[in-house]
């Protein structure tokens, strides 16, 4: 990393990087009797932001779920939250993309990820807007 990278880490103006899972959503999480119990496809593990682990939270967890994963998660500051919920709202956008090319047959399309997508949305907004 050069010299830049360190300093910007030291003063915590970037976030540490470590394991990341980016896509974590509904197709690529095992769940048995309501419990997180594994997790598939990792093509795209890399090290990177916590933030992207973090906006799982509204992607996979039930509404008004957030607030107390964040608050089990030792290092969850209000500005790791803030990336997060901004990751989120683009994985949700993502989600409803691949829904509707699914919609239209389109290759590589999921026509049951629109509706997982909207709901995901919903939760990040309904937080940013009532809180």
């Amino acid at each position: 990393m050069p010299n830049t990278g360190r300093r910007l880490h030291r003063t915590h103006l970037l976030p540490r990087r470590s394991n990341r899972r980016p896509n974590l959503h509904p197709a690529n999480v095992v769940v048995s009797d309501g419990t997180l119990s594994g997790v598939v496809d990792f093509g795209d593990l890399f090290a990177g932001d916590p933030a992207w682990d973090l906006a799982a939270a509204w992607v996979l967890l039930p509404a008004g779920a957030a607030a107390r994963f964040f608050g089990s998660y030792a290092r969850a500051d209000d500005a790791m939250i803030r990336r997060a919920r901004g990751l989120a709202a683009m994985k949700s956008l993502f989600l409803m993309l691949m829904g509707q090319n699914g919609e239209r047959g389109l290759p590589g399309g999921k026509p049951h990820w629109g509706s997982v997508g909207r709901a995901a949305l919903d939760r990040v907004l309904h937080e940013v807007l009532c809180s």
